[in-house]
């Protein structure tokens, strides 16, 4: 039996049409991962990222922000 649980933590739309869900995953043997899903039509991207991983890619996110 599966015991993941799944939080959904906020979504949006993105540019051409795409569009992105953000949630926390929680496994039964305990690991928690944060879950990228991006929507283009029919076609998913789904990438499951640890905390470290998470801090980083937002880490550049926000820098790349801030200079525009």
């Amino acid at each position: 039996m599966n015991n993941d649980v799944i939080r959904e933590l906020g979504g949006f739309d993105a540019p051409w049409g795409k569009q992105v869900l953000i949630q926390e995953v929680g496994y039964g043997d305990g690991m928690t991962l944060l879950r990228i899903r991006i929507r283009e039509g029919r076609r998913f991207t789904i990438i499951d990222v640890d905390a470290d991983t998470a801090s980083t890619w937002g880490n550049v996110m926000c820098g790349w922000a801030k200079d525009r």
